[in-house]
């Protein structure tokens, strides 16, 4: 029996694909105009809402600079990579002279849920890596990072081991960044994430948590969607702020 045949990548995709296949072979470069969406649409035979959206979400991933009545524009993406930091949470220990350690509760391939999905840009249906560890500081918990990874940036992330090596190292070296969309709250950790943290689960004491969520991109699309926990009196976020 024949295996079914996969679905069909949205069109914006298409265009998408095309486009980055474009910057990164070299056809244009840092600063050169891109094609127009009218000559998008009439290249791909789609409609102007559906490379609008491939142009959008292009610019979103920083991957394109858009100027209103100019055009589409390729982003100078190495002045992005270069002031974009994600931090290892090994190496935020390791300044403070600490011992990191981290244990791995989950790895395998999953299907994500809906909205995590739609972020990495996966086929209906689609399934991905999953990780779960627990990273401790002097044997402290300090944070549970939940992470779904796009099979097709990080093909060999399941067979790692993230005892050794974080996978935001890993991921950095396999996948380099260009852009990133973050998210960070004050909210009470998800009873699992509680236990995992030693925190407690009774009414009137449980305790806000910092919770950072952060989708990341590398030239060939979505690469990992994390949510990050860390009990609020044993973390304080810092970061750069470049121009």
């Amino acid at each position: 029996m024949p295996s079914p045949t996969a679905p069909p990548d949205p069109a914006y995709l298409t265009v998408q694909r095309w486009l980055r296949e474009g910057i990164t072979q070299g056809r244009w470069r840092v600063g050169d105009r891109l094609p127009s969406e009218a000559e998008l649409v009439a290249h791909f035979g789609l409609s102007r809402m559906t490379v609008n959206r491939a142009l959008t979400e292009l610019h979103a991933q920083g991957l394109v600079r858009r100027v209103k009545g100019s055009g589409s524009f390729v982003a100078p993406l190495e002045r992005l990579a270069a002031t974009l930091q994600v931090r290892d949470v090994h190496e935020q220990i390791a300044e403070r002279g600490h011992v990191h350690q981290a244990q791995v509760l989950a790895l395998d391939r999953q299907t994500p849920p809906p909205a995590v999905a739609a972020a990495l840009q996966l086929r209906k249906g689609g399934t991905a890596f999953y990780s779960q560890l627990l990273h401790l500081d002097n044997g402290v918990p300090l944070q549970v990072e939940s992470r779904w990874v796009h099979p097709a940036r990080a093909p060999q992330y399941l067979k790692q081991d993230f005892g050794r090596v974080t996978p935001t190292a890993y991921l950095l070296q396999v996948a380099p960044l260009v852009g990133a969309e973050v998210q960070i709250e004050a909210a009470l950790a998800q009873p699992h994430e509680a236990r995992l943290l030693g925190l407690s689960l009774k009414r009137g004491d449980a305790q806000p948590c910092l919770v950072v969520q952060r989708l990341t991109h590398s030239h060939e699309g979505p690469v990992s969607w994390v949510r990050l926990v860390h009990p609020g009196d044993r973390y304080v976020l810092q970061g750069k702020v470049t121009t």
